[in-house]
């Protein structure tokens, strides 16, 4: 069982950035696959990030491409989620994703997820 605990969330004028950190306990992060959600109000949750392999390297959806960075720091067993360039349309609830990392689930089938955060971007 893995419990992923995100944080970060709040309200930013559009333009700015946030970092979100999603705590990990009951496995390391390097034996894990992460991912990175977003669920606006009224739409389906959306995978916009993950990492899945063993190179560590992050893969992003267009929509967030060049303006979010997906990072960890193994000490801490925490996954981030830089966030810059906001825009409205980035408001969501914001969600971190785990999978086992030998597990066949691929990048946006998460088998454990966080409570999320809220992000509002105002223009």
């Amino acid at each position: 069982e893995v419990e992923l605990v995100e944080s970060g969330g709040g309200l930013v004028q559009a333009g700015g950035s946030l970092t979100l950190s999603c705590a990990a306990s009951g496995r390391t992060i390097d034996d894990l696959k992460l991912a990175w959600f977003r669920q606006a109000p009224g739409e389906q949750r959306e995978g916009i990030s993950c990492v899945i392999g063993d190179d560590g390297q992050a893969h992003y959806v267009d929509s967030v491409k060049g303006r979010f960075i997906m990072s960890s720091d193994n000490a801490k067993n925490t996954v981030y989620l830089q966030m810059n360039s906001l825009k409205p349309e980035d408001t969501a609830v914001y969600y971190c994703g785990a999978s086992p990392l030998f597990s066949p689930n691929g990048c946006f089938q998460s088998l454990f997820l966080g409570q999320g955060t809220q992000v509002t971007v105002s223009s």
